[in-house]
């Protein structure tokens, strides 16, 4: 389990709706370098008792929750996936396959020598191709603009470069005239590091329509209370998505801001100081930082007006 220090200050959560231990336990059967790290269980939440996991892939950090049908996966986020060789692209094709269906076909194409791109069977999208020899993460989330978003992933990169330290745009590319069926489509692939945490963005082309919603969101995690302060501050633009941690930005993405601790103090508690930690944030917008830790040693706090 993650604790203590904070290796990555961006971790993607997944929602599902009872398969979150078991998406996490065939995700990290296909992946090198990747463990299941811990489970804990978050009592009487809005979608009753509600399965919480930690896992790594390829030694990337992520989460899943089993909190119900209220939202679903779709291919406005997918996971791209760089292979040494077709045989690897191969391998984890026929695995992820298996009760899913794909979207573009296993195959050659201008970018790639051999790609694919998937949904598995709880939903997740895929992108595995073979990388051009260039180095790159191993695996990469993509997020796609699509629909109303179309053409606004230039300014989602350059707004969040100018919300987070540490962070770049870098390799971009454009959509070349004719490449594109739809004319507000703008970028065609581009690279957006935050906090060392790689992102692809690009605009959908294609024409579908996939929306993003909170069933992959990014959370960050903050050391301080000034830290979720500026990160909500910053990123929310739909007040009433403001719950628990959760906001949603000028682009319809959702993010969790959290504290660094989180994890710690949800994965070490005792059932009774996780059932009090749950019970204070479950009032909160915001989080309150010095208020869940009273919470989980059994004090009785006060929240901040601008708090609940």
């Amino acid at each position: 389990m993650r604790t203590g220090h904070i290796r990555q200050r961006i971790v993607p959560p997944l929602w599902f709706d009872k398969e979150a231990e078991e998406a996490a336990d065939f995700y990290v059967s296909l992946f090198e370098n990747s463990t299941f790290n811990g489970k804990t269980v978050l009592p009487d939440t809005p979608s009753g008792d509600t399965a919480m996991v930690d896992f790594d892939l390829a030694g990337m950090n992520f989460a899943a929750i089993s909190a119900g049908p209220y939202f679903k996966l779709n291919p406005s986020v997918s996971l791209m996936v760089t292979c040494k060789d077709k045989e690897e692209v191969d391998r984890l094709y026929k695995a992820l396959i298996e009760g899913g269906k794909e979207l573009m076909p296993l195959g050659e194409y201008d970018f790639s020598s051999w790609y694919v791109w998937l949904e598995d069977r709880f939903g997740l999208s895929w992108q595995i191709a073979v990388g051009d020899g260039t180095p790159s993460p191993r695996i990469q989330p993509c997020l796609l603009f699509s629909g109303d978003a179309v053409g606004k992933a230039e300014d989602f990169m350059k707004q969040y470069v100018d919300i987070f330290e540490n962070s770049d745009i870098g390799f971009v590319q454009n959509y070349a005239e004719g490449d594109s069926e739809v004319k507000e489509a703008k970028v065609m692939y581009g690279e957006l590091m935050l906090y060392g945490f790689p992102l692809v963005i690009m605009d959908n082309g294609m024409g579908a329509d996939y929306t993003f919603n909170e069933a992959f969101s990014l959370m960050i995690y903050c050391n301080t209370q000034e830290e979720i302060d500026y990160y909500t501050e910053k990123l929310s633009h739909v007040p009433e998505a403001e719950q628990c941690g959760w906001v949603k930005d000028r682009f319809g993405f959702s993010w969790q801001i959290v504290p660094a601790d989180m994890n710690e103090l949800l994965f070490s508690g005792t059932e009774e100081e996780v059932a009090r930690i749950t019970r204070a944030f479950l009032q909160m917008k915001k989080f309150d930082i010095a208020e869940l830790k009273r919470a989980k040693a059994g004090e009785t706090g006060q929240f901040t007006s601008d708090t609940i």
